[in-house]
């Protein structure tokens, strides 16, 4: 009988890097280059890597957090739920599915509306959570951004949206492509008033949300290595048969064919918001009060 703590081949050699446990919630190992850090110092330098700046996945507690002012904001429709119109079923049905999810996350959806002050600047801002369904857009996702906007053109006040998604949820079908003409609708109105709308890509943006409201604001930025495209590079591959570019759908190969503004690194995004911000709205504020001007006088 063999003991059972002697290999049963010989010569198998296993990198250093790669023998490195890490237990869930102590330690973070970085994908890209092995580092291994504490989750305490992970989450101080905001969930990148310290040492190739790999930006890891973080949702919208972590961006609220980074982009509000001492992290104080009102949230907007915190308790608003999915329904089951189409009595979907997969493995399992529906409403199970997002009542588990609910539970394991904390959130109601795949995304999250606020409004608050960034470097004292009011602005309202919408969230993707990819850790909800993978940030499936549905009816409720669609419902809360077109919400977000309104809140934007009523009080007017900039618009941010921040994407983490893969794509238009299946469970609720055509309600959810739905969604794709209703926030691009709602986004021409807040275009119509003069109010700027800087759209966030973050790692991945994908499906019908890159087809709509993602790809349409005034400034497109990402983060660093984000994935960012429709169809997945699989199945590109597979129905054009040729083999892709090297880092084809990367938020830098994006950048280089014209689809993004600039590429921000999270640990310099607010001082970059408010700084763009600051750039927009004078010119925004300083026509929107002529056009206020003219309209009165016509009335008079």
């Amino acid at each position: 009988m063999m003991p059972w703590f002697k290999r049963v081949e010989k010569g198998i050699i296993t990198p250093t890097e790669e023998k490195k446990e890490t237990p869930d919630g102590l330690w973070f190992k970085c994908p890209d280059c092995k580092t291994v850090t504490s989750m305490t110092e992970h989450r101080k330098n905001l969930k990148t890597c310290v040492k190739c700046n790999y930006h890891d996945r973080v949702g919208s507690k972590e961006y609220f957090a980074i982009l509000f002012d001492d992290n104080k904001f009102t949230e907007m429709d915190e308790d608003m739920t999915s329904g089951d119109p189409l009595n979907f079923v997969d493995s399992k049905p529906y409403p199970q599915r997002t009542a588990e999810t609910q539970r394991k996350t904390g959130l109601k959806d795949a995304v999250r509306t606020a409004y608050g002050k960034s470097g004292g600047k009011d602005i309202t801002i919408a969230c993707m959570d990819f850790a909800y369904i993978g940030g499936s857009m549905g009816s409720v996702v669609g419902e809360k951004i077109a919400r977000a906007i309104d809140h934007a053109r009523k009080t007017r006040t900039p618009f941010m949206m921040i994407s983490k998604s893969g794509g238009a949820r299946m469970m609720e079908a055509g309600f959810s492509l739905m969604q794709m003409a209703k926030t691009s609708a709602k986004l021409a109105l807040l275009s119509e008033e003069k109010l700027p709308y800087i759209s966030m890509l973050t790692d991945p943006t994908t499906g019908g949300v890159t087809a709509s409201y993602a790809m349409l604001g005034d400034f497109n930025i990402a983060e660093p290595g984000a994935l960012i495209g429709f169809a997945g590079p699989r199945v590109i591959k597979e129905t054009i048969g040729k083999d892709l570019p090297k880092g084809f759908q990367s938020a830098e190969f994006v950048l280089e064919h014209g689809f993004l503004d600039f590429i921000v690194d999270r640990k310099e995004l607010k001082q970059r918001l408010v700084d763009l911000l600051g750039m927009i709205m004078p010119v925004t504020e300083e026509k929107n009060g002529t056009a206020k001007t003219q309209k009165a006088a016509k009335s008079a």
